[in-house]
């Protein structure tokens, strides 16, 4: 192999800061089934389908079977996904009352065929109602496919952040342009001010949150400390120490790092990490707890986050913390009432 700065310039180090990937020449493959899986229930299950006949609503998904990947080749990302998916329906006749069930059934999902050209399969259980049938075959479909098309769209997307890996001319003229507010209901901010360089010399951002929850303090403090309630809003198994040099290992170990320090309904601090950032690269997070009467504000503050994962990083945070929290929280209520 070349060294840095002489021979084959695909081999030249310097065009990273980090030495990975050097212009994304490399074949680099990340596996999607388990996520997929994740997104496509999020997708598909709870999916209303109305018309003059009735109304309809997508249950489990009782049946998902295949694997998905993606693989970045010289800059370019190619897709790998096929699927046999099958899900239960259940509806209610407008003019009779009468409650139905069925099943939808997609055995070919994948990147040889257009959604449009995909089969989607409509059944009913035996006995009267089949306008809800023939509800579920034409608004139920075109449903159906909107939503693979929103599952399809965020395997090109979101689950791709930080594939391709920004050279150090990129970094250069990505601080160079000026960042403008997402707009969203989450406060964030992330300026070129806050660029640092730590570790082995990897470009980083600071990302700074904002979000009020309907909780006092302390119980939102326990949904980051106690397991059980970490596996709810996470919906997968976690490791949870909670006490100083702790670990901690979330989202089926997308999510790692330990408790650095621990006040008790005020602050938390995290050595954090996704696994898809460079090896042994940590962010800090600090977490802190604010009383509002009967609610709690989070401000959250991640040093350290690779650029090239400051968007994923933010998304995290935000639809996988604090999106399942609030829904936590609002089942808790219901609960209660």
């Amino acid at each position: 192999m070349a060294k840095g700065g002489q021979g084959d310039p695909r081999w030249i180090v310097e065009e990273r800061a980090d030495a990975t990937n050097v212009n994304n020449w490399h074949w680099t493959e990340r596996d999607a089934t388990s996520w997929s899986k994740r997104k496509l229930k999020e997708v598909l299950e709870g999916l209303v389908v109305e018309g003059e006949a009735g109304r309809c609503e997508i249950g489990d998904l009782k049946h998902v079977e295949g694997e998905a990947s993606c693989n970045s080749r010289k800059g370019k990302l190619i897709f790998f996904y096929e699927w046999n998916l099958r899900l239960s329906w259940k509806g209610t006749v407008k003019e009779s009352g009468e409650k139905h069930k069925g099943s939808v059934e997609i055995p070919n999902l994948s990147e040889e065929n257009e959604v449009d050209d995909t089969e989607i399969n409509v059944s009913k259980k035996k006995g009267e109602g089949d306008v809800l049938k023939d509800l579920m075959r034409t608004e139920g479909t075109t449903k159906v496919r909107e939503a693979l098309r929103d599952y399809l769209k965020a395997l090109k997307t979101e689950f791709t952040l930080g594939m391709i890996l920004p050279t150090k001319a990129a970094v250069g003229q990505e601080l160079a342009t000026e960042r403008k507010p997402s707009g969203s209901t989450v406060q964030d901010s992330v300026t070129p001010q806050s660029l640092d360089m730590v570790g082995v010399k990897i470009p980083t951002v600071r990302i700074h949150m904002r979000e009020v929850f309907n909780s006092p303090a302390d119980e939102l403090y326990s949904i980051f400390t106690k397991k059980e309630l970490v596996q709810k809003f996470s919906k997968c198994p976690a490791v949870i120490e909670a006490e100083k040099g702790g670990k901690l290992q979330m989202f089926e170990g997308c999510v790692s790092g330990e408790y650095t320090e621990l006040v008790p309904s005020q602050r938390l601090v995290l050595k954090w990490r996704c696994r898809s950032w460079p090896d042994e690269h940590y962010a800090t997070v600090a977490l802190n707890f604010q009383d509002l009467a009967a609610q709690s504000e989070l401000e959250l503050e991640c040093k350290g986050v690779p650029v090239s994962h400051e968007e994923s990083t933010r998304q995290c945070w935000k639809k996988q913390y604090f999106e399942e929290i609030h829904i936590l929280l609002q089942q808790s209520k219901d609960n209660m009432e």
